[in-house]
């Protein structure tokens, strides 16, 4: 008994179970107020706004938990799905599945050049990466000439992918994105890279004496988000059936910064779980679903997302600020 009375004292002490039990309250408000709210029309809408931020979610997580950010993740997404896109459009008869690896072989590419800036010149990666949100979006509009790419060019069995599949009318992209949260999972928990990035965010500084290779190590983690955030561009496409360079991923990086910021990410690094984002951006999806059924405006939600972030930096000083008073005390009482 004593050993199940553990299990519940330590599964409530973590982050997640906060996260989860906000959900439960989330849905049980918003349905006595709005009941179409727990219809299985909206619980479809709500997985069908989960995989765009969830995917982007998993490369920005490692990258916060190697204690950088990535501001660019928006911009990436719109130049890969533009270059999908013109793919569909003016090279109908190349393969569907080489557009795909081209859009994420470019998110790579974009991803690559933020890390090698970052490293190479030594500079704090927020700077470097709002630097590159305006630079990447400046490509999109060149590339593509300030034209949208119009529904008619998407491929019918890329958009059917945000429609169903065999699983249990599961729409693929729902599959694709917890399939990625699932590699990903593995990769940080039972890879020895992916544990080495949670010891570089934890601390740069003793990495290097650890045998950790910061620099490359670095440059992976910005590469991987900007090939996730790539991969979030052929979802972006197939969600919506259409491009264009002057809205496509405009503020979605904040929109995944405060969904892995709610799930527990440090923005100082070294702290994050997958399961943690994983329910931060189901309850961001479920609050971009809530807030229009309540007739409230759209324009709440870049407010939420803003003040998510600053609570979030306050929460994770508070935590820092009492664990170093704790190591202080601990020492001076040895």
């Amino acid at each position: 008994m004593s050993l199940i009375t553990k299990f519940l004292s330590t599964l409530l002490h973590r982050r997640e179970a906060g996260i989860a039990v906000m959900i439960v309250l989330l849905a049980l408000v918003v349905g006595a107020i709005q009941p179409r709210f727990l219809t299985l029309e909206t619980l479809r809408i709500i997985a069908l706004a989960i995989p765009l931020i969830l995917i982007a979610a998993m490369g920005q997580m490692m990258v916060l938990v190697a204690r950088h950010v990535d501001l660019s993740i928006g911009s990436i997404l719109a130049f890969s799905s533009i270059i999908a896109g013109i793919m569909f459009r003016d090279l109908p008869e190349v393969p569907i599945i080489i557009s795909i690896i081209a859009a994420i072989a470019c998110g790579a590419a974009l991803g690559f050049v933020n890390g090698v800036i970052v490293t190479l010149f030594k500079l704090p990666s927020i700077i470097v990466t709002l630097g590159t949100l305006s630079l990447y979006r400046g490509l999109v509009f060149l590339v593509s000439g300030a034209r949208q790419v119009d529904p008619q060019y998407i491929p019918r069995s890329l958009i059917e992918m945000s429609q169903t599949s065999p699983i249990f009318g599961i729409p693929w992209i729902v599959i694709l994105a917890f399939v990625i949260a699932l590699l990903t999972y593995f990769f940080l928990d039972h890879v020895r890279l992916g544990r080495q990035i949670y010891a570089l965010g934890s601390n740069p500084v003793a990495a290097p004496l650890r045998g950790i290779k910061v620099v490359p190590l670095t440059i992976l983690v910005f590469t991987m988000s900007g090939a996730l955030a790539g991969l979030t561009g052929i979802i972006y496409a197939s969600r919506f059936g259409y491009v264009n360079p002057g809205i496509t991923g405009v503020g979605f990086e904040f929109t995944v910064i405060a969904a892995v910021v709610i799930g527990g990410v440090s923005i100082n690094g070294g702290v994050g779980t997958v399961l943690g984002t994983v329910l931060g951006v189901i309850l961001l999806g479920m609050v971009n679903v809530a807030l229009p059924l309540l007739g409230v405006s759209a324009f709440w939600q870049d407010v939420i997302y803003g003040a998510v972030i600053v609570i979030a930096l306050l929460i994770d000083k508070s935590v820092r600020d009492r664990s170093a008073r704790a190591l202080a005390a601990a020492r001076s009482a040895a």
